[in-house]
């Protein structure tokens, strides 16, 4: 193994390691939102304020599990050009200064497609991803492309829900590393309330067939669900709330340095969230 794919097949695991009891933080950002000469300062931002893993959306035009303010994001970074090979670029220049955070890059198949399933594998570990989670991908339908991903050390990454079963959860654990996500509400991102019980029931049985870390998303907005979620899981995944707040900073800045403020809105509200997990 290479230098280059040693460092990224630590890179989540170590992420995991260095919490020390407490559930990793993954915030969730669109790549090119607020915009794409923001988005690699922001990501550094967001590590400064705590993030264990920075999960990275590709841009779609049909991002069917996503809610309205994902899909808002989403809709942004697409008027503004931004594309697959731009995604790629952000890895790299964020790489350039941080050679530990872990980058997983979250999208749908069909950007995949069009990149190539080996080309993508292959980009992606030449720039530093560190996992690829593809929404509309099931484990059925993965095993070629998660041999191009193990080939280079990138992890497959699965979603679980609530509706998954123990067959499901099963084909999973036999190809998925670095972590599994678990989505906590039915429906899409941005969805209303956590039942905390449900999810703590759901993720004790995703560990029955699962070893790797379990990451909950979906329905955690606050420091209060944040930090309750994160007593039952491994990681604690969150976008729709840190993308709001993005929004909200932007549209008071009204054009003036709006990026920089969206910036700097995003570390401050990441930062109580990391500060409430412990």
């Amino acid at each position: 193994m290479s230098q280059v794919t040693q460092a990224q097949a630590d890179r989540l695991a170590a992420a995991f390691a260095k919490t020390k009891g407490r559930a990793a933080l993954i915030p969730y950002i669109t790549a090119g939102d607020p915009s794409p000469q923001a988005t690699v300062p922001l990501m550094h931002a967001l590590v400064a304020a705590g993030a264990d893993v920075i999960e990275l959306g590709v841009p779609f035009s049909d991002p069917m599990a996503d809610g309205p303010v994902v899909q808002r994001a989403t809709q942004r970074a697409i008027e503004k050009g931004v594309g697959m090979r731009h995604v790629f670029d952000m890895v790299q220049a964020f790489r350039e200064s941080d050679k530990t955070t872990p980058v997983v890059l979250m999208g749908y198949a069909n950007p995949v497609e069009r990149y190539g399933q080996l080309e993508f594998a292959r980009k992606a570990q030449e720039v530093g991803v560190d996992g690829v989670l593809v929404v509309d991908y099931p484990p059925e339908e993965m095993l070629e492309f998660a041999r191009y991903l193990d080939d280079v050390d990138v992890a497959p990454i699965f979603l679980l829900a609530p509706t998954s079963t123990d067959a499901r959860i099963q084909k999973v654990a036999e190809i998925a590393r670095g972590y599994v996500y678990y989505v906590s509400l039915k429906g899409v991102t941005g969805a209303a309330t956590i039942d905390l019980s449900e999810v703590e029931q759901r993720v004790q049985a995703i560990r029955r067939h699962v070893s790797i870390p379990i990451g909950v998303g979906f329905g955690i907005r606050d420091a209060q669900s944040a930090q309750r979620v994160g007593q039952v899981c491994d990681a604690v995944i969150i976008g729709s709330k840190l993308i709001e707040t993005m929004e909200e900073a932007v549209a008071r800045a009204n054009g003036h340095e709006a990026d920089q403020a969206a910036v700097k809105a995003a570390g401050a509200w990441l930062a109580g969230i990391r500060q409430a997990l412990g």
